[in-house]
């Protein structure tokens, strides 16, 4: 089974338990620190990715920097994930119980690139389109990308919506290249 099918079924079960008992947003704030700290702290992911430490010390580790700042819930699946030998796995599970927990909620991540900062009205007619494709909440996240002119890419998922001029003047390009050559 691949890393990914694991991670997915370990994240399942706690976004289950912690739907039971009423702690599913909670536990979804802890898993966002926790992919937080990873990113942060790299060593953290070498320290549970190495098989030469024991499973006493990686449980001390995660404890130590989360213990009382992670509902008991977590803590559990911390010991637990690392007793069965799946501290490797952590990551990916905190990873897939997000994407998961979004699904369930029915959050779209929203990410738009632009050739400068989108006022209020522009962010509030995207929000508005992509909540017509049946997202419940939208999390927008901007870049500025000077390359592309104007307008802007528009990426929900795997899909994408390019308005930039950049691609309409390409598009014009080749359109006059075809009827030159023709």
């Amino acid at each position: 089974m691949s890393e990914l099918q694991v991670a997915s079924r370990y994240a399942k079960s706690l976004i289950d338990l912690a739907t039971e008992q009423k702690v599913l947003d909670q536990v979804q704030e802890q898993m966002l620190l926790f992919v937080q700290v990873c990113h942060e702290n790299p060593e953290l992911v070498a320290v549970l990715k190495n098989p030469i430490i024991s499973l006493d010390k990686k449980v001390a580790v995660l404890q130590g920097v989360f213990g009382s700042k992670v509902h008991k819930i977590v803590n559990a699946f911390f010991v637990l994930m690392v007793n069965k030998g799946r501290a490797a796995l952590l990551l990916p599970s905190a990873k897939a119980f997000i994407a998961a927990y979004q699904a369930y909620k029915g959050i779209v991540i929203a990410k738009v690139k632009a050739a400068s900062a989108l006022n209020d009205d522009a962010k509030k007619q995207i929000i508005a389109l992509v909540k017509s494709m049946g997202a419940n909440e939208v999390v927008l996240e901007t870049t500025i990308d000077p390359a592309t002119i104007g307008g802007f890419v528009l990426q929900v998922g795997d899909k994408q919506l390019d308005a930039t001029l950049r691609t309409k003047m390409n598009k014009l390009k080749k359109e006059f290249e075809q009827k030159v050559v023709a």
